[in-house]
Order: C-alpha cells, then sequence, then structure tokens
C-alpha cells in the first residue's frame, strides 16, 4: 500500500497500524487525537514543523 500525503491519519493506522511507531518517533503524538480522523499526513507534517518528504519516505519504507 502506498502511503500518499493527502491521506489521513485516522486511515493510514487503520489501515497500517505499524506506522504509529514511525509518526511517533517524528514527535506526532497524534495518533489518538480526534483530529487526526480529519487531518493528513501533509498538514500534520506542517502543523508539527516536520519535513514532509522524510516522513514520506520512512512511511513507505
Amino acid at each position: 500500500m502506498e502511503i500518499k500525503k493527502d491521506m489521513l491519519i485516522g486511515e493510514l493506522i487503520r489501515k497500517k497500524p505499524e506506522a504509529i511507531e514511525i509518526l511517533l518517533r517524528f514527535g506526532m503524538g497524534c495518533v489518538g487525537c480526534p483530529s487526526s480522523q480529519m487531518e493528513s499526513l501533509e498538514e500534520a507534517a506542517m502543523v508539527h514543523g516536520l519535513d514532509l518528504n522524510k516522513l514520506m519516505e520512512t512511511l513507505n519504507a
């Protein structure tokens, strides 16, 4: 499954639960946050000041 930047965090963790560890490693504690159901990876990376390309590379590895 290819993970894309417009994928919602909630959708990602439902489809690929092992991504939770990666998100936490990047400092995204939003895995259990209600906003994760409506926030894309791109939006969350921007809010948290993360390198979106590095996050996507790691999630898709």
